[in-house]
């Protein structure tokens, strides 16, 4: 993980559809660290993308990641 951007200041976000967002957010930025060479991630979409046991794991990862975004915003109370 060399890339040292800070893109992630926090997890407030003023509605739940930013948070959603951020969750994506956090979600793709997750697979590009993991994954740092975009060229093998472009062609690894082509499986992902037609596989739905993928494609709900995918989902799984951001349901998750916005659960905590939702808990540092106290569920917008």
């Amino acid at each position: 993980m060399e890339n040292k951007e800070v893109w992630l200041t926090s997890l407030i976000t003023k509605t739940p559809q930013e948070g959603r967002e951020l969750a994506i957010k956090m979600a793709r930025k997750s697979i590009a660290a993991i994954q740092t060479d975009p060229e093998i991630r472009k062609k690894l979409r082509a499986d992902y993308a037609n596989d739905t046991a993928q494609l709900i794991a995918s989902a799984n990862v951001i349901a998750i990641e916005f659960q905590t975004i939702a808990q540092a915003n106290n569920f917008w109370h």
